[in-house]
């Protein structure tokens, strides 16, 4: 009995070691993973689950729930798209992105969202919840109120535009109801989510989701980064009738994000008819909420590794981090395991998906001030441009004018111009011919002096000068016309 003892101590240990190890995997890995989801938009079936009901840091897809209640009540009839909000000091001092609208100002609802939508412009968030709320604070009642009503268990909001800011939570499944919830409440306002680009006086910006205009069907919705957040994208595309959407949290860029959520909604039609082959995943509201903190992927993310400081609408191809396997591959070609392995139809490369420019879109002109056409709206472009105009550029413009007249006066030396007789009044005073001519003479010769003092050669050339001057008296005048015609080439060198 005794013999078998460190036998079955042995084993009894081993046993627990495997426990231990099953019970890892079971634990949800947080750090260094991301958040998937691809969902039926009608139906809310799941398609794909990964990390979908941990916490997250929503970073701007919170402008998503910002446009909601907006245009809720907007269609409620409690404001207007023509309604006129005025940007607050509060407003303006918001972090970038952001439109720099001047406090004070004013402009429409609709113009608002469109700058929010697009630019993800953190000023226009603030100023739709101060115009709505009264404050950031009573906007962001109104928010989590809305969250609770669509069944948005594990969101909380604290701003309008997604800042950092303690207790500032969401999750892949949330956002996929709430995208949901979009596109069933508010039909006649979906364009807002899906405009391609937006001309603000000169300046245009293009939508930060790159799958607008590059991956056939795609019509929605946000983009979102912070640093604790990594990159973020709510996104939804129709084929045949089909609408899916797909939610990517925490990629490694933003053209990362656009690759894996493009690859979701790829396989996700690929796959319709294959769909008696996979598991029931149930529908997105019955996704059991994980209870964890959320990760915070700051180092990750910004860190001293990157060549640039990452940005919302960072270009560059998925950050190599220095090793490590996680869902984000380097090179852009990162895969989504699919539950069903095997029937995996060919993927879409990021290669594919970024290698041509997006599809020719006119941008959709936003302005200052009231709703207006024709005419005043022409008007209005015009004057939004002429604030964007610094002062300084207009003052070069005008001393680069003057150039030309300047240039020209020394081309045409022989005619009598008032300006350049004001300009160079000692080298055209015609009562001091002979005095001209020495000191144009001296000039070239103290410039060749000043600049070959070390040179032997400097000697010869000051020799050829002095003999004219002592055979002066011996009808050596001509050399005088050569010496007054060497400076003329000058004022054209200069």
């Amino acid at each position: 009995m005794h013999a078998f003892r460190p036998l079955l101590r042995k084993s009894l240990f081993n046993l627990f070691a495997a426990a231990l190890a099953v019970g890892a995997l079971l634990v949800p890995r947080v750090a260094n993973a991301e958040a998937l989801l691809l969902i039926e938009a009608d139906t809310g079936k799941v398609l794909q689950a990964d990390n979908a009901t941990i916490p997250w840091y929503p970073a701007s897809v919170t402008k998503i729930m910002t446009a909601y209640v907006t245009l809720k009540a907007v269609k409620d009839g409690k404001i207007t798209l023509d309604t006129l909000l005025t940007v607050s000091p509060t407003a303006a001092s918001q972090s970038p992105s952001k439109m720099g609208l001047r406090p004070g100002t004013q402009l429409t609802v609709d113009n608002a969202l469109k700058m929010m939508m697009v630019k993800s412009a953190n000023d226009m968030a603030v100023v739709l919840a101060e115009g709505l709320g009264g404050s950031i604070d009573g906007f962001s009642v109104m928010m989590n109120d809305t969250a609770k009503k669509l069944g948005m268990t594990q969101t909380n909001y604290v701003n309008p535009n997604g800042l950092p800011a303690d207790g500032h939570v969401t999750s892949a499944r949330d956002l996929g109801i709430l995208a949901r919830s979009f596109l069933r409440d508010l039909p006649e306002y979906e364009y807002f989510v899906h405009i391609p680009a937006i001309r603000f006086g000169k300046r245009v910006t293009g939508n930060f989701n790159k799958l607008i205009g590059r991956y056939p069907g795609a019509d929605g919705f946000k983009t979102g980064f912070i640093c604790a957040s990594g990159y973020n994208l709510v996104a939804s595309a129709t084929r045949n009738g089909r609408r899916l959407i797909a939610v990517v949290l925490g990629a490694n860029s933003g053209t990362a994000r656009a690759v894996k959520a493009a690859q979701l909604l790829e396989r996700g039609f690929s796959q319709d008819n294959l769909s008696w082959l996979r598991p029931s995943l149930g529908t997105v509201e019955n996704l059991v909420p994980v209870d964890a903190s959320p990760p915070n992927l700051r180092e990750e993310m910004c860190g001293g590794h990157r060549k640039r400081p990452a940005s919302d609408d960072d270009d560059a191809l998925i950050a190599t981090n220095g090793g490590g396997t996680t869902g984000s591959a380097t090179g852009g070609e990162a895969q989504v395991t699919f539950f069903t392995a095997g029937l995996q139809p060919p993927l879409m490369r990021a290669s594919e998906l970024m290698a041509s420019a997006p599809a020719a879109a006119e941008p959709m002109v936003v302005y200052t001030g009231p709703t207006r056409t024709g005419a005043a709206l022409v008007a209005a472009v015009a004057a939004d441009t002429d604030q964007q105009t610094p002062p300084k550029a207009r003052g070069k413009k005008s001393r680069v004018a003057k150039k030309p007249d300047a240039g020209s006066d020394a081309k045409t030396d022989g005619k009598t111009d008032t300006k350049t007789a004001a300009a160079k009044p000692a080298a055209t005073k015609p009562d001091a011919a002979a005095k001209s001519d020495t000191k144009s003479a001296a000039k070239p010769a103290a410039s060749k002096r000043a600049a070959a003092k070390s040179d032997a050669a400097a000697k010869p050339s000051d020799k050829p000068a002095e003999k004219p001057a002592a055979s002066g008296d011996q009808t050596a005048k001509p050399a005088k016309p050569k010496a007054a015609t060497k400076p003329k080439p000058a004022p054209n060198n200069s």
